[in-house]
């Protein structure tokens, strides 16, 4: 099992009391920097990085292709996933995502994760004029089928229901999208799940399933079992099948296993849960879960200790936190990242990552090649044996 970090420029109102909302701010942006920097250097294999517009205090991270591309010079092994890229045209438009993802490709020299997605909530979706999130699924599965064919073609021209490209009629009918990607086929390409439907979903189309979900290590089996039943029957919509599934949980490790307690209690994870439900309006909601601007009380430590017991949080100094993590190692995920630093302080999430990079990992992840780079590998491989090249070798 591999292990990750994902960071989103949360902005806490008690932090913004204390130093004003624009210091507030430019620390959380640069703090993410930093714990990305110390995720590099020990140990840990992938920081995603979000993308999200207009959810005040909850995530102020939104060029995320401009932290990506800082990122590919600030690090040298850790691998970089958008998490995600929103492909809704009216946010972002394909041929520019396409871009994007090369560049970031070249400039991380094959580091980077093509993580995908259809935007949040109804609150970021329709800032951009898009009626509802009722519409975004259709545009996602449109979008996503276009990537190989502007990587792969020096004329690339298309003619669907959410975009066209380029303007019709035009004298020149077809444009070359550049750059290529640096490493063959192409970067992996991943979407974000939520529900079995969702991880089998992604299976089926080869894609690897990026799970941001509030649920406790038991409950997200199911998801986990929904994506590997299905992924042996994938029809890709990229040039390989990215066989991988990500989940997502919190983090606290400490040298001592009291402190570490004591700081989850006082980190917000009950506020940060009313705006995950108040932004994300279209998750479920989980009975006795407030929503944003409803109170929410911060557990006590008997609450830590069911949330640590029941697989919600993963909690302690580093032996306790390898006993928790094996109960993931379990479920068969093949990669757990937390989110980071939530509102805890600078110093415990350094400590966090560099006791949980040194002493934790080690015991799980003993290869140092990423397993999405695997994939890529082979179907690099596969293509040159068979004397074909991969899709995204730009044809004349």
């Amino acid at each position: 099992m591999e292990f990750g970090i994902f960071i989103q420029g949360h902005v806490p109102k008690r932090r913004v009391a204390l130093v004003g909302e624009r210091l507030a701010e430019h620390e959380s942006l640069l703090n993410d920097i930093e714990l990305a920097r110390i995720a590099d250097r020990h140990n840990w294999k992938y920081v995603w990085v979000s993308e999200h517009h207009f959810l005040e205090e909850y995530s102020h991270l939104s060029a995320s292709e401009v932290v990506l591309g800082y990122l590919s010079c600030a690090t040298e092994r850790i691998h970089l996933g958008s998490g995600i890229f929103n492909l809704n045209p009216r946010v972002n438009h394909p041929a520019r995502v396409a871009e994007r993802v090369a560049m970031l490709d070249h400039l991380s020299d094959g580091r980077f994760e093509f993580g995908t997605g259809r935007g949040a909530g109804s609150r970021e979706v329709t800032g951009f004029d898009i009626e509802s999130t009722d519409v975004t699924k259709e545009v996602w599965e449109e979008v996503i089928r276009e990537f190989t064919r502007m990587w792969g073609s020096k004329e690339y021209e298309h003619d669907g229901t959410s975009f066209r490209f380029p303007y019709p009629n035009d004298r020149m009918p077809t444009r070359n999208v550049l750059p290529k990607p640096w490493r063959l086929p192409h970067p992996p390409v991943w979407v974000a799940a939520g529900n079995p439907p969702t991880y089998q979903r992604a299976a089926r189309r080869g894609l690897g399933g990026v799970g941001f979900n509030l649920a406790s290590v038991k409950e997200m089996e199911p998801m986990v079992t929904a994506y590997k039943d299905a992924i042996g029957d994938a029809e890709p919509v990229t040039d390989y099948v990215n066989d991988n599934v990500m989940i997502t949980n919190g983090l606290v490790c400490m040298e001592d296993g009291r402190r570490a307690r004591e700081i989850a209690t006082s980190m917000g994870i009950s506020h940060i849960q009313t705006l995950v439900f108040y932004y994300h309006d279209t998750f479920p909601k989980v009975p006795g879960v407030a929503v944003w601007p409803e109170h929410m009380d911060e557990p006590t430590l008997d609450d830590i200790e069911f949330r640590i017991n029941e697989g919600y949080l993963l909690c302690g100094d580093p032996d306790e936190v390898i006993a928790q993590v094996e109960r993931y190692e379990s479920v068969g995920a093949d990669q757990l990242v937390f989110g980071m630093p939530i509102d805890m302080p600078m110093e415990a999430a350094e400590e966090t990552l560099r006791l949980f990079g040194d002493h934790v990992i080690p015991k799980f992840d003993k290869d140092p090649v990423h397993r999405s780079s695997k994939f890529r590998a082979e179907a690099e491989a596969a293509s040159e044996a068979t004397g074909g090249s991969a899709a995204s070798s730009p044809s004349e």
